[in-house]
């Protein structure tokens, strides 16, 4: 991992952002979602107008580079007082175990310190083997939620890392 930048994503990047959640996403849910969810995911949730309306209403879209080639992205968001959230956080799936998700980490905290946030948090689906990732990185699961979206209940673990 030489030469790598983590840096904001611009508005002409999110046909970047959604090349890579497409790809991450048909790998790491394919045994976890069906099929119908993970289209409905993608198109409502990764479609170009949804991420330029995240990008314009409060999300935080950073890509991970080395040598100019994009190896994932990371989107924030600061929700409540003190706590940034991790919206999003992909990576190629060529990408993963690699170092490149732990980089994506540090530099969420690095952002949380400065905007004065004592905590991370993050969302991840109960299924998806990211979980033990996350708790490596020293998260803690601290609830467990269903989340109704259209026809499909998300359920997700709710973690959070408490920055000292």
């Amino acid at each position: 991992m030489n030469n790598i930048l983590i840096r904001i994503a611009t508005e002409k990047e999110s046909a970047i952002v959604q090349t890579i959640a497409t790809a991450s996403y048909n790998v790491a849910y394919i045994d976890i979602l069906s099929r119908k969810q993970i289209d409905f995911m993608l198109k409502n949730l990764y479609s170009i107008e949804e991420i330029l309306r995240l990008m314009r209403n409060g999300q935080d879209f950073y890509l991970i580079l080395e040598e100019n080639n994009t190896k994932g992205f990371l989107a924030v968001e600061e929700k409540e007082k003190g706590v940034l959230r991790i919206e999003k956080l992909y990576l190629l799936p060529v990408m993963k175990g690699k170092g490149y998700g732990k980089s994506l980490i540090d530099f969420a905290e690095k952002i949380a310190r400065e905007r004065n946030c004592a905590k991370l948090e993050l969302n991840v689906n109960r299924g998806n083997n990211a979980r033990y990732f996350y708790e490596r990185q020293g998260f803690v699961i601290t609830e467990e939620v269903d989340i109704p979206l259209d026809e499909f209940i998300l359920d997700d673990y709710i973690m959070q890392k408490e920055l000292v």
